[in-house]
């Protein structure tokens, strides 16, 4: 059966595809358009799999928001390149408002829900690796919900953060959403710092302390003010606001007459561990397996 170019435009509408991979699938599902797709769909899936070990650890971060409920979504690609793909894109949107239309935040139930387009997530995921050639994936999923205020601010798509509010207004609550997104507190005050964290803080600065050979008591007032010097370093309460530095945050919510409940922020690729390539010991392998 001939294959002509409006049957490929038809296809290649229908699934984002490349042309040459419309055509064949077309010529393997002899002309059959819904057979085609189908084809094409198997082959996403296939390239997905090859490439789901690969390590994705740049993206997107997407905040979506309605009334008093956001969700904040980190979709990962294995570049910055692909990550500004206006493809990449739309579907990083695309799964943050679906993540604020369902509610959902367990990536593993997430993949099996409908995107705006009726694709499942996972369904989209798979058609965009086999466009872009790298591994996809939703990697973690917030949602906040207060009857207060929310804020949200994001900075060049790589850092996030959503904050909620008890009192003051739109304003003041994005200002705050950007001052984390800057200065990644730990937690909101001294009351959310993990036991453990200050256990180990409190024991290194008492060694350091007693290294200085004065008095116990000395020692004690010592450690006593570094202590809370990092306590105000890394709660958000503490530190001195990002816009001006002579007001602690505290202040500042204080004299806008508002509390913070929550807050979540997320930045591209934390956590992951990325490999190092070496591109010498690369080509010398290929050498050698050439020879």
């Amino acid at each position: 059966m001939t294959i002509s170019a409006s049957m490929v435009k038809a296809l290649r509408e229908r699934t984002g595809a490349g042309m040459m991979e419309c055509k064949k699938a077309l010529v393997e599902a002899d002309g059959d358009l819904d057979a085609a797709a189908e084809v094409l769909r198997k082959s996403g899936q296939a390239k997905a799999d090859k490439k789901a070990g690969r390590v994705a650890a740049d993206g997107r971060i997407v905040v979506a928001q309605e009334g008093s409920t956001a969700v904040m979504v980190e979709v990962n690609s294995e570049t910055d390149f692909v990550a500004k793909d206006e493809n990449f894109s739309a579907f990083a949107d695309a799964v943050a408002a679906a993540a604020l239309a369902t509610g959902t935040t367990d990536i593993g139930s997430f993949a099996t829900e409908k995107l705006a387009d009726g694709r499942t997530v996972e369904e989209a995921r798979t058609e965009l690796i086999a466009k872009v050639g790298e591994n996809i994936g939703v990697r973690r999923i917030e949602t906040i919900s207060t009857d207060g205020v929310i804020g949200s601010y994001t900075h060049g798509a790589r850092i996030g953060a959503v904050v909620a509010m008890q009192g003051g207004d739109e304003t003041l609550a994005r200002d705050i959403a950007m001052h984390i997104a800057a200065t990644n507190p730990m937690c909101i005050d001294e009351a959310g710092v993990p036991a453990e964290t200050l256990e180990r803080e409190h024991r290194i600065l008492t060694e350091q302390a007693q290294e200085s050979g004065k008095p116990a008591d000395i020692i004690e007032k010592m450690v006593k003010g570094r202590i809370n010097k990092f306590l105000k370093e890394i709660t958000l309460l503490g530190q001195p606001f990002v816009k001006d530095p002579d007001v602690s945050v505290s202040k500042l919510l204080a004299a806008g007459g508002a509390k913070v409940t929550a807050f979540v922020r997320f930045e591209v690729g934390e956590g992951i561990e990325k490999k190092e390539d070496n591109f010498v010991e690369e080509v010398m392998a290929q050498v050698k397996g050439a020879s």
